[in-house]
């Protein structure tokens, strides 16, 4: 049996009435099993104050998690907040793992680390939590674990913070901040977690679709065998490109050209040589598509995967989301609105934690014991326990 249970507060100040607060919502006296672990996120200021220490070291388990720009639990949706979910079980098992610095080489750390925490026993689920390093793409964080593992289904997500430089886009575990390591918590045991991607309905993709002929890691510089500044031209887009983050609402959509699932991608600026930097690996030989995101199609892909879920509510015990905070700065003054809707719908239902993401990851297929797992810009995931 698998069990979930969510806890907040805002209060950032009082250490002590924080910790009362969360203590009094999770009760873990009586609603803890045999092993748990916490997966939390929270504004900066919750770790600046001490709080996050605080609440780490009164609860019986480990916690791991990431510093994320906005949250929603238990009817609660708000900037300023420190979530907590607990998953606990007498049959799961949790490894939990602290990367050496991601700074140089990050996959061949990543790759050492998980077999170092794994051993010979290959689990059934990795959560991965990790800092926002410029420099690195999630890609390789993802490629790396799912090598290393054999395809074990890897869902997590990267840090984000309000800040402009990104300077406290941190990964937390039990009390202490991590600005170039990365969490995993491997999971043993018994569990089937289901998982739900969206980024943009099918309709508000552009026909003009185009191939990726050259590129170096998230550095596009043609496709068609031409500049993509001339792709830009001839959408008239090459004015709204010469500003950082300024198609945010008119994410890439890559097709890998080998039936899976297309992944999201955000363009971040043009770089000096006129090439478009992504969040994301832009690996040739992809098909690339332009869509049109808006606030109706965000809360439309929402809707429908909140609907999955709540078909599958019935045989399961909660569930994590992330969602990229590209789509939270497309809602614009109303950056709640994505979270209030699974806040309504999911939350009179299942136990839940939703945060806001710098980058997204989960699987698009999961056969047998192996997953496709992909970072994703621009998305919301889901993983239902």
């Amino acid at each position: 049996m698998i069990k979930t249970i969510s806890a907040c507060t805002s209060e950032v100040d009082d250490k002590k009435l924080a910790v009362q607060q969360i203590l009094a919502q999770l009760s873990p006296e009586t609603n803890l099993q045999k092993n748990a672990i916490g997966i939390v996120a929270c504004h900066y200021e919750f770790v600046l104050s001490g709080v996050f220490k605080a609440i780490s070291e009164s609860l019986p388990f480990e916690v791991v998690g990431t510093i994320s720009t906005n949250q929603s639990t238990i009817g609660e949706t708000d900037a300023l907040l420190f979530s907590i979910f607990v998953i606990t079980s007498d049959e799961l098992r949790f490894v939990k793992t602290i990367t050496p610095s991601l700074q140089t080489d990050p996959g061949e750390v990543l790759k050492q680390s998980y077999l170092e925490a794994a051993g010979n026993e290959k689990p059934s689920l990795i959560l991965s939590f990790a800092p926002y390093i410029m420099q690195n793409s999630g890609d390789d964080y993802v490629n790396a674990i799912t090598e290393a593992s054999g395809g074990v289904p890897c869902f997590g997500t990267i840090a984000i913070d309000d800040t402009l430089d990104f300077s406290n886009c941190l990964m937390l575990a039990n009390g202490e901040d991590y600005r170039d390591n990365l969490a995993m918590v491997l999971i043993y045991g018994n569990i089937k977690p289901k998982f739900f991607v969206a980024h943009v309905s099918d309709g508000k993709i552009l026909e003009k679709s185009a191939l990726i002929t050259k590129s170096a890691g998230p550095v596009l510089m043609e496709v068609n065998e031409q500049p993509i500044i001339k792709y830009f031209e001839d959408l008239g887009l090459v004015q709204a490109s010469e500003t950082q983050y300024a198609l945010t609402s008119l994410p890439f959509l890559l097709d890998y050209n080998d039936g899976t699932p297309k992944v999201s991608r955000i363009f971040i600026m043009l770089t000096p040589e006129r090439y478009a930097l992504c969040g994301g690996l832009m690996p040739e030989g992809s098909t690339l598509y332009i869509a049109n995101v808006d606030k109706e199609d965000i809360l439309l892909t929402a809707d429908q995967v909140v609907n999955q879920i709540l078909a599958e509510v019935n045989e399961a015990s909660g569930v994590l989301f992330y969602s990229c905070v590209g789509r939270a700065m497309t809602l614009g003054a109303e950056q709640f609105l994505e979270m209030n809707l699974i806040n309504e719908r999911v939350g009179a239902n299942i136990p839940y934690l939703m945060a806001t993401s710098g980058g997204e990851i989960c699987p698009t297929q999961v056969s047998g014991d192996k997953a496709i797992n992909r970072f994703h810009n621009d998305a919301l995931i889901a993983c239902l326990f």
